[in-house]
């Protein structure tokens, strides 16, 4: 697969485009690409186009093809809900959650969180975890970005609503996945931080309508447990189960 870049502000189809300066750093600089070696490109808004790098440098030009309507996204809408996780955990949630089809990240903070940002710290981290989120595209072949959304407190996310079904998993829930009915509409699953939810907060998830969930009879880690629902997900209803929609 040729090297693949995600331009922001748009592709030109059948024409030369001045590429952005972050693409073409990454081109030259990092993957050491050279004039007249094939890229593919995408802007977000599904497709892609397959293009030759023309000149480098301080005039980076490629020429683009037509717009292919070349799609790999899951016939599952799955929105990550994700508590705030120490160390670089966040980081590998995002990539992976990306490269397993979840269409938004939704960090929350919980009561439990080892990891506490507010303010700048916050927005920059958010800021950081979507440039994951638009590598994992690149890597994986994506043509659509899932958002990481801005960190709420648990409670603030609750209260916004779903239209849709929430799943919270819960180590010891009576719920089993294979026992849920096929969603009808988008999905919504939400994993605890390094402590697990408190009571609390289970509490107020089921009555906001969060389906308890376990995942076998053993206690996965935060980074484990996101990613292992994601691919359960896609096996039942999604990518990996030959379903075509939802």
């Amino acid at each position: 697969m040729n090297p693949r870049f995600f331009c922001p502000d748009g592709l030109l189809p059948d024409s030369d485009m001045i590429l952005p300066g972050p693409v073409a750093h990454h081109a030259e600089r990092v993957l050491r690409l050279a004039v007249g070696d094939a890229v593919t490109l995408f802007d977000g808004q599904g497709g892609e186009c397959a293009a030759v790098l023309l000149a480098l440098g301080k005039q980076p030009v490629a020429r683009l093809g037509p717009r292919l309507a070349t799609d790999c996204e899951s016939p599952l809408q799955i929105t990550l809900v994700q508590a705030l996780a120490s160390g670089d955990k966040m980081d590998w949630v995002v990539q992976k959650a990306v490269e397993l089809g979840a269409v938004a990240i939704q960090p929350v903070a919980a009561e439990r969180s080892v990891l506490k940002l507010a303010g700048d710290r916050a927005d920059k981290r958010v800021a950081h975890w979507q440039q994951i989120a638009v590598a994992a595209c690149e890597q994986s072949g994506r043509n659509r970005v899932p958002q990481v959304a801005p960190i709420l407190p648990l409670a603030k996310y609750l209260a916004q609503g779903f239209d849709g079904t929430r799943l919270i998993l819960a180590p010891g829930a009576a719920g089993a996945l294979a026992g849920k009915a096929r969603p009808g509409g988008p999905l919504a699953v939400l994993i605890g931080p390094e402590g697990g939810w408190s009571p609390a907060e289970l509490a107020l998830a089921e009555h906001a309508g969060c389906a308890p969930l376990a995942l076998g009879p053993r206690v996965l880690r935060t980074e484990t447990a996101g990613l292992a629902a994601l691919a359960a997900l896609q096996t039942l209803w999604g990518d990996f189960s030959g379903e075509v929609d939802v």
